[in-house]
């Protein structure tokens, strides 16, 4: 990912003079400063010159729309500066904002305050007209207030810088689509030109035995460095299976986690879905290679999925570079705990499940695996880490996408499961197991979805708002009642 940066634009007026226009540019040098020592931002904030006129906010504005390094802007009105001046500058800026509304003083000086103060420090007043003008024109942006030195301000705007991030980026999100879709389920289906009309994802299919021959094209000599390389990372679960063909099987996983990312790359794909109904000449069902692409990066979606695949994608890059990250991943909802004071969901998938989130040892298994027709293929176990999360579903309702963001507890099953040979996770939906099922069927929410532990329901919100599409909350206020109503007011808002 490019070395991101976030301009500062600072809006007044030359109706008090110059020298509230130099105090002006000195507080706002400041904050900017204090903002980067902080260690609260995850990206650097650049300084730019006070915003005084309507040629100098447009100038600013289309600079910051060419600039491939500037992935948004936060905007503060330390004085009063008169919307008018902003609305061509806006109209044209195409860039995530945010909009912080704060004041270079923390406290009112009570003994020393005169009218020169009130008129130099009114980011109440001026912050009020810059936020009508957006209501005005119907843009939509970020709102943060509060003091700008508060750790807990300056983390939400590092939150919002990630989630800036996830929307630059996502026009540069490539899927590439191993044969089709699993016949007749219909919630992996959707519109590949309407996702990149809105996201500006390139969704393109390819035939299997095209990305096989990148497989064995692959030298034994790579292919058994990385199998060393396994041996030594992960934990081998022979179970009776002879160790020469258990290490075969390996090898098979590592010619295709080589195959396909030197595929990926060369393409220029950031993503990928494969379908076990059609595997072509691949001698097993990737299980761990998948797992490992995920690891490094690369979205992922079962049975076709190219939608959760886009958006593992996107949380894998919202994500990148976070401090005690605890892991972003695909994920399938498989059955439930219906046990009183024990209810869950059992989560996993036939083999592909990123491990970065496993908590704990992570093993090597070779089990027989049904679906797909071919020999066994290695996948990594383990369990998941616990903790808040959240799952979203990206689905195409036919006249609008709508994303379902659903906070989710994560916990360790009452009981080992020895029998089971996947990597799997166990989580209860907020407010509850049976309220958040329930809404989740009645918002259409897919069995598949993207996972993570490091992002937040108001992370992927803004994101989802910021491409201008449906977002539904699942979350410890949801009431069956109050969802059902929320679903058909968006049917009147978002539908063509």
């Amino acid at each position: 990912m490019k070395e991101y940066k976030f301009w500062f634009c600072t809006g007044s007026q030359d109706l008090y003079g110059d020298e509230c226009l130099a105090h002006v540019a000195e507080h706002s040098k400041i904050i900017v400063d204090e903002l980067n020592k902080s260690k609260n931002l995850p990206f650097e904030v650049v300084w730019k010159p006070t915003l005084i006129t309507n040629k100098l906010i447009r100038q600013t504005f289309n600079e910051a729309n060419t600039d491939e390094l500037c992935a948004g802007v936060i905007t503060w009105m330390h004085t009063f500066s008169p919307a008018k001046s902003w609305i061509l500058g806006l109209q044209e800026f195409r860039k995530p904002l945010l909009h912080l509304h704060t004041q270079f003083n923390r406290e009112i000086p009570y003994d020393t305050i005169d009218m020169d103060f009130m008129n130099e420090n009114q980011a109440a007043h001026g912050d009020r007209e810059f936020g009508h003008i957006f209501s005005r024109l119907g843009m939509e942006r970020k709102v943060i207030m509060g003091y700008w030195a508060d750790e807990d301000v300056q983390k939400r705007i590092g939150s919002w810088m990630r989630t800036a991030i996830g929307v630059i980026e996502s026009s540069h999100i490539r899927v590439m689509r191993i044969a089709d879709n699993m016949r007749n389920v219909a919630v992996t289906e959707g519109d590949k030109v309407e996702a990149q009309i809105k996201f500006g994802w390139e969704i393109d299919a390819y035939p299997v035995n095209e990305i096989a021959e990148a497989v064995d094209a692959v030298s034994q000599a790579d292919i058994n460095d990385l199998v060393e390389e396994y041996y030594d990372k992960y934990e081998i679960l022979l179970e009776g299976r002879d160790e020469k063909e258990f290490r075969e099987h390996v090898a098979v996983q590592a010619g295709i986690e080589i195959g396909f990312e030197r595929f990926l790359k060369e393409k220029n794909y950031h993503a990928i879905v494969t379908h076990f109904g059609d595997l072509g000449a691949l001698k097993q069902l990737p299980g761990l290679a998948i797992q490992r692409l995920m690891e490094k990066g690369y979205g992922f979606g079962g049975e076709g999925d190219w939608k959760t695949a886009a958006m593992v994608r996107v949380m894998k890059i919202m994500t990148q570079g976070m401090k005690d990250a605890k892991g972003t991943s695909f994920m399938e909802d498989y059955t439930y705990n219906l046990v009183p004071g024990k209810e869950g969901i059992l989560q996993a998938h036939m083999l592909e499940v990123c491990p970065s989130i496993a908590d704990g040892k992570i093993s090597i298994r070779e089990q027989p695996l049904s679906m797909g027709d071919r020999e066994d293929p290695a996948r990594l176990v383990f369990t998941s880490k616990t903790g808040p999360a959240i799952a979203t579903s990206l689905i195409d309702l036919g006249d609008r996408f709508r994303l379902i963001i659903n906070d989710v507890e994560c916990k360790k099953t009452e009981k080992p499961m020895p029998n089971l040979p996947v990597a799997t996770a166990f989580w209860t939906p907020q407010p509850n197991l049976k309220t958040g099922a329930e809404a989740w069927i009645l918002a259409g929410g897919a069995h598949h979805t993207a996972f993570s532990y490091d992002l937040t329901a108001e992370q992927m919100g803004d994101w989802a708002n910021a491409m201008d599409i449906e977002a539904v909350y699942i979350d410890k206020n949801t009431t069956i009642r109050q969802f059902k109503n929320e679903l058909l007011w968006n049917n009147i808002v978002y539908r063509k």
